[in-house]
C-alpha cells in the first residue's frame, strides 16, 4: 500500500467514523420522550386494566379527601371569586354570557351535556386500547404520561378548591345561592343529561369543587397528543384535533368550569412532561419478562 493510498483510507474511516457519531449524537439530541420504546411495550392486557382501574380508584380516593367533603362552600367561593376577579381584570369573564347564549337551545345543550358526561372516559379509554392494540411501542410512554398528569392534578383539587360556576346560584348544601349575582344554570340537573351532580349519589362519591383544573380538558389534549401522529385518515385527524376545543366549549358553556381552569389542565401535562423526563434521567430498569405481554 502506497503511502498515498494509505492516507486516503485513513482518511475515509475517519470521516465514516465522525458521520456514525455525528448521526449517533443527533439521535439522543432529537429524541423524544414520546418516541416508541421497544423495549418496553407495556404489560400484559389484564395486568395494564388492574393498574389503570387501581390508580384511579386512589386517585378518585385522595381528590374526594380534600373536596366537598371537608371543605367549606365559603372557602370554595372565595377562590372562585379570585378566578372571576382575575377574568374580568383581563376582560376575559364571558363563561356567563356564553351560556346565556345558548341555554334556550335545548337540544344543543343536551348534546353537550351528553358530551360532557361520557366523552371524557369513552375517547380516552379508546385512546388507550386502540394504541395498546395498534402501537404497543408507543403504549408505554404514553400511558405513564397520561397517568403522572393526572396525579399533579391532586395537587389542584387539594390546594384550591373552587366553587364551579354551577354551583354560584345553587342553593343546596354546596352552592353559594348567588343568583341574582351569578345567574348560570347546572345544565345537567336543569336540562338533563345521562346524570346529575345533584343526584344523592353523585354528591357522596364525587368532589363538587374539583374544578381547578380542569381533567376534561387535560385527558382531551392528551387524547389529540396520543392519536394525531398516527392518524392517517384526515377526517380522523381533523376530529381529533378538534376535540380539545370541543371539550372547551363543553365545560364552559354547562357551566361545569371557568375558562382558566383549562390553563389549569394544560399545567397537568406540562408536569406529567417533567416527571416523565425525571424518570428517563434515573434510567429505571425494564420490566420483568413475566410482567411483559408477547407480541
Amino acid at each position: 500500500m502506497t503511502p498515498k493510498n494509505f492516507s486516503k483510507r485513513s482518511s475515509d474511516n475517519f470521516t465514516f467514523t465522525m458521520r456514525k457519531l455525528s448521526n449517533k449524537k443527533g439521535q439522543q439530541e432529537t429524541g423524544s420522550l414520546f418516541k416508541p420504546q421497544n423495549r418496553n411495550r407495556g404489560m400484559k392486557w389484564w395486568l395494564e386494566i388492574a393498574l389503570v382501574f387501581f390508580f384511579y380508584l386512589i386517585y378518585s380516593f385522595a381528590r374526594n379527601q380534600f373536596g366537598s367533603a371537608n371543605v367549606s362552600p365559603e372557602k370554595a367561593l372565595k377562590n372562585a371569586e379570585k378566578i372571576i376577579d382575575l377574568e374580568k381584570s383581563i376582560g376575559t369573564f364571558k363563561e356567563l354570557q356564553i351560556q346565556d347564549f345558548f341555554i334556550d337551545w335545548k337540544w344543543f345543550i343536551q348534546f353537550w351535556n351528553v358530551f360532557y358526561g361520557t366523552f371524557h372516559f369513552g375517547v380516552t379509554i379508546f385512546a388507550l386500547v386502540w394504541i395498546y392494540i395498534k402501537f404497543p411501542e408507543r403504549y408505554s410512554p404514553q400511558r405513564f404520561f397520561l397517568l403522572s398528569s393526572t396525579g399533579t392534578a391532586l395537587v389542584g383539587f387539594s390546594l384550591f378548591p373552587l366553587m364551579p360556576p354551577r354551583l354560584l346560584s345553587n342553593c343546596g348544601d354546596f352552592g353559594a345561592c348567588l343568583a341574582e349575582k351569578y345567574p348560570f344554570v347546572d345544565t345537567l340537573s336543569e336540562i338533563g343529561g345521562l346524570w346529575s351532580f345533584d343526584s344523592g349519589t353523585m354528591q357522596k362519591v364525587s368532589n363538587q369543587f374539583a374544578a381547578m383544573p380542569s381533567l376534561h380538558f387535560a385527558w382531551s389534549l392528551w387524547c389529540a397528543i396520543a392519536l394525531y401522529p398516527i392518524l392517517k385518515n384526515r377526517i380522523a385527524k381533523f376530529l381529533i384535533f378538534m376535540y380539545p376545543i370541543a371539550t372547551t366549549f363543553s365545560v364552559i358553556v354547562t357551566g361545569n368550569h371557568y375558562w382558566i381552569d383549562v390553563i389549569g389542565g394544560i399545567v397537568c401535562l406540562l408536569c406529567g412532561i417533567c416527571v416523565m423526563k425525571f424518570l428517563k434521567i434515573l434510567r429505571l430498569p425494564a420490566l420483568p419478562s413475566y410482567f411483559q405481554r408477547n407480541i
